[in-house]
């Protein structure tokens, strides 16, 4: 029997930092942020290559895994949901962000998959 699944993404990319983890009462939270380059080409043949930022959410034990085995420059691959959300900032102006909550992931380095 197949589930539905309404959010959910996979991302393929590369650290741009070192993962910024923060420890709370309940667990440890890790923070990364992933460029995905992708390749295309435009109407008239010329190759063009684009990168993207996300920022990737990890909690609990993928939150020690990141911690442990990504380094800036790791390849990675990330199975998540996209979370909103919004907040005030200092001078009142509300603002929204846009982020991946991270359920799985696959470290594609050889020495982080050993």
């Amino acid at each position: 029997m197949m589930t539905s699944v309404k959010n959910r993404v996979q991302l393929l990319g590369n650290l741009g930092k070192d993962p910024e983890v923060k420890t709370f009462k309940n667990g440890k939270m890790a923070k990364i942020s992933l460029a995905v380059t992708e390749y295309y080409k435009t109407m008239n043949g010329d190759l063009k290559k684009e990168t993207h930022w996300h920022t990737v959410v990890f909690w609990g034990k993928n939150a020690e895994f990141a911690e442990k085995y990504l380094k800036k420059g790791s390849r990675v691959l990330i199975d998540g949901k996209i979370r909103n959300s919004s907040y005030e900032d200092k001078d009142g102006q509300k603002r929204y962000v846009t982020d991946i909550v991270g359920n799985e992931m696959v470290p594609l380095d050889k020495k982080q998959a050993a």
